[in-house]
């Protein structure tokens, strides 16, 4: 999601109306030149590992495209846990991450231009002649137009911009003649009715047949829009325009984007997440970089330097400058209230924020992009991948991972900045991950839980379109291009559009709107190409001594950054409360609570109300020490009143051909062997007969020494738990009784006993949903002999077996790609559920993590003790909480990820509460219940 880079001169003044390659030269594109400063920062990489490393890369891509244009061509994505290809309308409904899906072979157009990237040509130009031939823009679907505009319309004309190149060069696609562009054109024009609004800003979806708002047209009707969507349109578009000579394109695009800069909350700055397409109302008030805001900041720095309008440079200024004053807590990058950016809206981050290093290094301001990159990499040498979302001390708060290609795109964009091989070693650590972890047969398969390495029948077509294309420039040297990628800009899908095209078909009337709306410090702007002498000092270690005060941050989980810890150590300040060390009867405990703006009030029934004004703390410091420490009492409250739930358990079929590389999520049981405090449980799979495991085992020479498998239904678990210990099974495997049940539409719930002892009960207990099971059932009728793992998570592969197979690596996969074809479908986790089918994951009811007034409740019992036993107190010399002493009892992969769960007895604001901030309150409870 970030600009490739140019680099063609330094220190002159842009002009008002620049040509291209001036403005190539400003927006710290010259960092590319900088690159010898950070050589002794660590040790060099030979050019032989880099080599070495960019094959690997090429060898990943050709296993990832090769298995979807086998399998899956032309729908538009690949399954590879089933070996299948994923069509709308065929597949259970994922919700919003289908509207990317028209029935365009979306994978293909996305990875267009990185065929041309990575060198093969020959392929690039029977894809585009496959596109040309096969793939139908008329199809009767409702999409995003933000999906359909980055990846299909970006595809196009990526593929376009470089097909004309190779075009030119004489040996490629001579019988090329702009058949893509028109292609683009044309799903330009099927956009537009989208931005039939009174703002201008476009609807979030419309149907490629019948447009928005027609009865057939099943959509329209929507109301609101998130910034990001609305806002990441002109690159594309105005490319559009540029290429064609069509204007309208062009101008619908600045019109949202004008639209948004003039809806932007004047005293801070600052954008929200979602709005109003009518009215232009904020729906939801809370500002940061990741998810829903991202890259509408990105396409203002690019919107500058790739068609040379200054406006674009000063909003993003002015928009960069209250980021880092609100929102960049380094290492963290929190998200904020539009209208009181002090306060925190969250505790917790968005995997989209890691392309904010990359858009930082374009911006020239490298010291917040090495901490911020060097943090997320913690996080990830942590979880081998990064969460969805992590919380402020780095717990996992959504553990997906969809093969996200942000934190790649940042490493890319650094190591060109610094040229410090240390971020060549970042690289290598995710090549090694993805081929270790989500490697498998028929391409490379998403995380569905990064704490037990279980996965998600799902390849999106970004994987495709980024990560290969920056894993392989990471490595590569210019002359492994064969062409200038200094000559193009990136789009936020990774997407190539020339940089000649700022000069081209100049016909839209630039009108200045950024001056009409606010005063602008000239000083703030950057017009010259960064000085390097400023931005790297002649210290060739500077980079290192900026990542080393990071190196144990997650380990540390110290939630307040490094900044307030180096702060702490200089005034000799205590550390903040801690809710867990909290006593209602210590007066010094009573004196800090005023100094947050708490109150504390003893309520008839013995239970101690606290209050939270933020207005009536301290400072704002005191204030957000006063939210957190809130925060935190609710979360105590909630877990100890909450019902004890289990974390999830994975099944891992380690025998031929698999070797581990198939993980299936599975539901817990609240008896028999606890897996996460014993060995894992390993043995191969034989069915029980009677099948319901309901009455003593007719087989039990069948199932003696294995792990039996049983069908749900006509008896309790434990009872079936009791029949196949008692045949001498060394666990089990309950598999659900409804055929085509899956976790991709239906909660896991763990399996509760009968209501008497169930000591008696040994053995581990599993829980598979009927499509997730059929994979084990198939397996056996394909080879017999199946071996499973049954674990508290995934284990790694086991090496010496894989190199037993009879044929080389790439042709025993391709080989077990074809085998489970038909047969293999990953376990998709989502929260666990009883059996009674009560949901066990709370979600936030009562109060959300930005109320500005804040209400908690203790019982009695937890007025004089501490909430939690066991618990490390919080040192007085500035040093950060030690948190793992406090999980130590707790299993690593418990539900610890969302710290504003529901609490039952909501304490309503108080009648003084100021009125204005009611919708505030309102805006933050909604948007904890959105997702990414």
């Amino acid at each position: 999601m970030s600009e490739a880079g140019g680099g063609r001169g330094c220190g002159s003044s842009v002009p008002q109306r620049a040509p291209w390659s001036l403005v190539a030269a400003t927006a710290a594109l010259c960092l590319l030149s900088a690159t010898s400063v950070w050589t002794a920062g660590a040790a060099p990489m030979s050019r032989e590992e880099k080599q070495k490393l960019g094959n690997q890369v090429l060898e990943m891509f050709d296993h990832a495209y090769g298995n979807y244009m086998e399998h899956a061509y032309p729908a538009d994505e690949l399954m590879p846990l089933t070996c299948r290809g994923r069509v709308r309308g065929q597949e259970p409904s994922r919700g919003d991450v289908d509207d990317a899906l028209g029935k365009f072979s979306l994978t293909l157009i996305d990875s267009l231009d990185t065929l041309v990237v990575l060198n093969k040509t020959k392929e690039f130009e029977d894809a585009v002649r496959k596109v040309l031939r096969d793939v139908n823009l008329d199809n009767d679907v409702v999409v995003s137009v933000f999906e359909t505009n980055i990846r299909v319309l970006g595809g196009l004309l990526g593929g376009h911009s470089l097909a004309i190149m190779l075009k030119e060069k004489g040996e490629y696609m001579q019988w090329y003649s702009d058949e893509l562009l028109q292609m683009a054109k044309q799903l330009g024009y099927k956009l537009l009715p989208a931005f039939n609004t009174t703002s201008g800003l476009p609807y979030p979806r419309i149907n490629l047949k019948f447009g928005v708002r027609k009865p057939e047209a099943r959509t329209g009707t929507e109301t609101d829009t998130c910034t990001a969507c609305a806002g990441t349109l002109i690159l594309e578009f105005a490319a559009l325009s540029r290429f064609t000579g069509a204007t309208i394109f062009e101008e619908y695009a600045r019109k949202a984007l004008d639209f948004l800069w003039e809806k932007r909350q004047r005293s801070s700055n600052l954008v929200g997440v979602t709005i109003n397409i009518h009215t232009g109302d904020w729906v939801r008030k809370d500002s940061g970089v990741g998810a829903g805001i991202d890259s509408y900041y990105e396409y203002l720095l690019k919107a500058y330097v790739l068609l040379g309008d200054d406006s674009f440079l000063e909003r993003f200024n002015t928009h960069y400058d209250a980021i880092m004053r609100y929102i960049s807590q380094p290492p963290l990058l929190l998200d904020v209230h539009i209208h009181k950016p002090m306060l925190n809206a969250r505790t917790w981050m968005d995997a989209l924020l890691a392309f904010f290093p990359g858009l930082q290094v374009l911006k020239g301001d490298i010291r917040p992009a090495i901490e911020t990159h060097e943090m997320l990499y913690q996080v990830i040498k942590k979880h081998n991948f990064l969460p969805e979302a992590f919380t402020t001390d780095f717990r996992v708060h959504w553990a997906q991972h969809p093969l996200r290609p942000e934190f790649a795109e940042s490493t890319y964009f650094l190591y060109k900045a610094t040229g410090d091989p240390y971020y060549l070693e970042v690289g290598k650590t995710l090549i090694e991950n993805l081929n270790k972890y989500a490697r498998v047969p028929c391409g490379f398969a998403a995380m569905k839980d990064v704490r037990t390495g279980s996965h998600e029948d799902r390849m999106d077509s970004f994987f495709l379109a980024e990560m290969f294309k920056y894993l392989y420039l990471l490595f590569a040297d210019k002359e492994d291009i064969i062409f200038d990628i200094e000559d193009y800009i990136f789009t936020t899908e990774a997407h190539l559009l020339p940089l000649w095209l700022s000069t081209t078909n100049q016909r839209i009337s630039k009108k200045n709107t950024t001056s009409e709306y606010t005063e602008l410090d000239d000083s703030n702007f950057d017009w010259t190409c960064p000085n390097t002498q400023i931005l790297f000092p002649n210290d060739p270690l500077y980079a290192q001594s900026i990542r080393e005060p990071l190196k144990n941050v997650v380990d540390r989980s110290c939630p307040r950054g490094i900044i307030r810890v180096e702060e702490s150590f200089r005034s000799g300040a205590k550390p903040p409360l801690r809710a867990r060390d909290f006593m209602a009867t210590n007066p010094e405990h009573l004196e800090i609570l005023k100094k947050m703006g708490v109150s504390l009030i003893h309520l008839k029934d013995g239970r101690v109300q606290l209050v939270q004004h933020a207005i009536q703390a301290a400072s704002s410091i005191d204030a957000e020490d006063g939210l957190r420490f809130m925060q935190e009492m609710i979360e105590l409250s909630s877990q100890q009143q909450k019902e004890q739930q289990l974390p999830p358990r994975a099944v891992q079929i380690v025998s031929h051909p698999f070797f581990g590389r198939v993980v299936l999520t599975a539901g817990p049981a609240q008896f028999g062997l606890d897996l996460s405090k014993h060995k894992e449980t390993r043995g191969f799979v034989a069915s029980s007969k009677p099948y319901n495991g309901c009455s003593e085992l007719t087989n039990p020479e069948a199932v003696m020494g294995k792990i039996a498998l049983i069908q749900r239904g006509q008896c309790m678990f434990a009872e079936k738990a009791r029949n196949i210990q008692n045949a001498g099974a060394i666990g089990g495997i309950v598999i659900d009784d409804n055929e085509g049940s899956s976790s991709d539409t239906a909660p896991l719930f763990q399996m509760a006993g009968d209501g008497k002892d169930t000591d008696d009960i040994k053995i581990p207990m599993l829980f598979l949903f009927s499509k997730e099971g059929s994979i084990i059932l198939d397996a056996i009728r394909e080879y017999e002999e199946v071996e499973v793992l049954l674990s508290d998570k995934a284990k790694d592969r086991d090496p010496e077996m894989e190199n037993e197979e009879p044929s080389s690596e790439n042709d025993s996969q391709n080989q077990s790609a074809e085998q489970i074809a038909s047969s293999s479908q990953e376990v998709d986790l989502v929260d666990q559920e009883s059996p009674e089918g009560s949901s066990l994951t709370s979600h936030p009811e009562s109060l959300s993590p930005a109320d500005t007034d804040n209400a908690a409740s203790i019982p009695p019992s937890e007025q004089n003790s501490n909430p939690t036993e066991n618990h490390e107190t919080t040192s007085l010399d500035g040093e950060c909480t030690d948190l793992d002493n406090q999980l130590q009892e707790q299993s690593e992969t418990e539900e610890d990820s969302n710290p504003n769960v529901s609490w039952g007895k909501k304490v309503q604001p108080i009648d003084s509460i100021l009125a204005d901030w009611n919708e505030d309150i309102e805006a933050f409870e909604m948007m904890e219940k959105d997702e990414l």
